[in-house]
């Protein structure tokens, strides 16, 4: 194996570096932001990667913090392997990576947590095989993907209101059916929505009948993306024909710019609400909200991954974070459904500065070590640690959670 390295480079805000062993590219890390020289974001393994589309998705992550008010900076890494290879391969993958990004590992200057293409079990692997233990109270979730269909159906149920639809007679396509797109299928079809399409890196299904989402996913489970190829009562379509079909609302849970202004002729959806991060670029998004499609910001929708794990860390219990996820997630939503509307802004023009804004206000106050700030931070490791039982924090996190995030009130700051 050739010696590994990370060469650095620095775009506006962004610190990238390409992760190398000799002449080969392992995949890259952008850090977009850090707090007390910390950033924190999703390790995914693709065979493919890009690392303009890794800068981009690191600042998602700092959107995605500032709208939650937590005190991490924003980043994204990406290391290129097959996700369905055999194990051994994919471990050798991670560990390969994780190893040349030690530094940065070890430095807690970029945090890995799971994204496409792998599970917190995998980054618990990778940091044990470089020397680096997780916190007892770290990494043991792998509910990610579902606290994100959690918000993302929050984002559905508030924007179809806002249009005065229906959900239980909306035809709903999903792309990418993976970690997040099937629970979000399961969960939309629980709550009244026609699944009529689904697509993965193989292909899609089209049923304008519906399909039966609960046979999907355990075929899913059986033969992992070939559930395109066997599943025999739809019709296969390309992944791109998936967002042209004549559906009521889209949700895109696949790769970053899916969705370009190339297609926005042909969308036909009324509302687009993502599990993925960065799906539609900004020319497409602009133009179909300009067409009257309710394109709510992907840092809001897709937050509840981050949210939920937060929780778990909390010690919270999965139906509080569900009901957490409904109430204040759809409740903001819903505002800033009627704040853009009234402004006539779309309303990621509305909530991007006010997400800038509260990280800004987050990462002040966390520069700010006061006394009762080093206390907190001293009560958090012996928590980390499991020396501080979970039903003292747990009540506490719940009131933490909603006082931090971005609210009606932050509007007159901006």
């Amino acid at each position: 194996m050739g010696k590994t390295g990370l060469d650095s480079r620095k775009e506006s805000d962004c610190r990238s570096f390409r992760v190398t062993a000799g002449d080969r590219i392992l995949g890259y890390v952008a850090i977009d932001s850090t707090i007390g020289g910390r950033s924190c974001g999703g390790l995914r393994m693709l065979p493919a990667l890009d690392e303009a589309e890794m800068r981009s998705l690191g600042h998602a992550m700092t959107l995605k913090y500032g709208f939650l008010g937590l005190p991490q900076g924003g980043a994204k890494a990406g290391v290129i392997g097959d996700p369905e290879a055999p194990e051994p391969e994919r471990m050798k993958c991670l560990v390969e990576f994780g190893r040349a990004i030690e530094p940065l590992l070890r430095t807690h200057a970029y945090i890995p947590n799971s994204d496409m293409g792998t599970s917190n079990a995998d980054i618990r692997y990778m940091l044990n095989a470089v020397g680096i233990s997780a916190g007892r109270r770290e990494l043991r979730s792998d509910r990610s993907g579902y606290y994100t269909a959690c918000s993302v159906l929050a984002g559905v149920v508030q924007a179809t209101r806002h249009v005065g639809l229906n959900l239980s007679q909306c035809t709903v396509a999903v792309e990418g059916f993976g970690s997040v797109g099937r629970p979000l299928a399961m969960l939309l079809d629980k709550a009244g929505g026609k699944i009529v399409a689904i697509s993965n890196s193989l292909g899609g299904l089209y049923n304008p009948r519906g399909l039966e989402v609960d046979r999907l996913i355990q075929l899913a489970k059986e033969v992992g993306s070939r559930v395109v190829e066997v599943y025999p009562e739809a019709e296969s379509i390309s992944r791109e024909t998936l967002l042209e079909l004549p559906v009521d609302i889209i949700c895109p849970c696949a790769h970053a710019n899916s969705l370009n202004v190339d297609k926005v002729p042909r969308i036909a959806a009324r509302v687009i609400c993502a599990g993925a991060n960065d799906p539609i670029t900004p020319s497409a998004e602009y133009a179909l909200s300009e067409r009257g499609v309710v394109c709510l910001p992907d840092f809001v929708t897709n937050c509840g991954g981050v949210l939920g794990g937060t929780m778990e860390f909390a010690s919270v219990s999965r139906a509080q974070i569900e009901a957490f996820i409904d109430e204040q997630i759809g409740a903001r939503i819903a505002w800033l459904l009627g704040k853009a509307e009234a402004q006539r802004r779309t309303p990621r023009q509305v909530m991007v500065p006010l997400a800038l804004h509260r990280f800004e206000e987050v990462a002040q106050s966390a520069s700010d070590m006061t006394p009762l700030r080093r206390l907190f931070q001293m009560q958090l490791n012996l928590y980390r640690r499991g020396l501080i039982p979970g039903f003292f924090v747990a009540p506490l996190s719940i009131r933490y959670f909603s006082r931090t995030m971005v609210s009606p009130a932050d509007l007159s700051t901006c």
